[in-house]
């Protein structure tokens, strides 16, 4: 396999025809090398457009997201470089390295501890210095680390938790596929000021549920 061509395929067949086209979002994927952050099983799908299992089969949302859903993410979110990042679900370790060429610290937490050694170990190898892996529960937060400029979701959740939107700055955005299957929808919530958040729906999608982020229970009589 032509490994460039195949990258160059994925960016330009898959990626930008998904509305990705922030320019400074499609060069970050040519430079950050996924494959590198795929398992050897699996490297010859680093590039298609497909959940990739990272952990037994992609059991419990063990899975890297498409490219074309990390991309849309990461363009929506519009990350400077002045800005701190949360990533809840480090996976492999993948996202947390395109926000870190974004920003000025990225700060991700995976629940699964295997996952977390081996994203902080892919991180390491691809010299990402501004990033660090935390093997936590994400759905917490990291109240002591926080406020945050940034706060990603990497998976989908039922409904975002307000402890999470509460470690915003005013100004911030957090962004997550939000739902239940079949019906999930991109959302990115902006808090407006201490009391007040603005959410926008982006674009329909599905993603894995996150671990650690419990069903709400359903009414009973």
């Amino acid at each position: 396999m032509n490994i460039e061509q195949a990258r160059f395929n994925m960016i330009e067949q898959q990626i930008r025809t998904w509305d990705v086209l922030d320019q400074s979002v499609l060069s970050l994927l040519a430079v950050v090398k996924r494959e590198d952050f795929v398992p050897a099983a699996h490297r010859g799908m680093a590039f298609m457009d497909m959940m990739i299992p990272l952990k037994d089969n992609g059991s419990q949302g063990r899975t890297m997201l498409e490219p074309k859903l990390e991309a849309r993410l990461l363009q929506e979110l519009a990350v400077g470089k002045h800005e701190k990042v949360l990533e809840i679900g480090a996976g492999s370790g993948y996202m947390a390295a395109l926000l870190a060429h974004k920003a000025q610290r990225v700060l991700s937490l995976e629940i699964d501890p295997e996952l977390a050694r081996t994203a902080a170990d892919n991180l390491k190898r691809a010299a990402v210095m501004n990033a660090e892996v935390r093997h936590a529960d994400g759905s917490k937060g990291a109240l002591a680390e926080g406020p945050f400029d940034v706060i990603l979701a990497s998976g989908s959740v039922a409904s975002v938790p307000q402890q999470l939107l509460d470690q915003l700055k005013v100004g911030g955005r957090l962004a997550a596929v939000v739902g239940h299957d079949p019906i999930m929808r991109a959302v990115v919530v902006t808090r407006i000021d201490q009391n007040a958040f603005r959410t926008v729906e982006v674009f329909d999608t599905l993603a894995p549920r996150l671990l650690g982020f419990g069903e709400p229970p359903k009414f009973s009589f």
